[in-house]
């Protein structure tokens, strides 16, 4: 991601522990690490809603095209589709009842 090398890595090292001083450098390196790993958290779960945006996007997409066919000799990508988003609302028109 960075490139941010050996020694480079070694001069911030001590720069910190001559700044902040052994007593506060673990707890610096603790919320530093707590802070990266939340942002990533949130950019992962960001990616993952654009992601089945796209997708549902793409269902629309090709539903209009189905039906714009007549939902007739339809292209295995489009019937695909078409049967997923119709197994969807099956299961939307009965949450509860469970796959046999």
């Amino acid at each position: 991601m960075f490139d941010i090398g050996f020694w480079e890595l070694l001069v911030i090292g001590v720069m910190a522990l001559l700044i902040l001083g052994p007593e506060r450098l673990p707890g610096a390196i603790r919320s530093t690490m707590k802070t990266i790993s939340s942002i990533k958290d949130t950019a992962s779960g960001l990616k993952s809603e654009v992601s089945e945006q796209l997708r549902i996007h793409e269902l629309h997409e090709n539903l209009k095209k189905a039906e714009e066919q007549g939902l007739k000799n339809l292209d295995p990508s489009l019937q695909q589709s078409v049967d997923e988003l119709k197994q969807a609302a099956a299961s939307v028109q009965h949450p509860y009842k469970k796959d046999q």
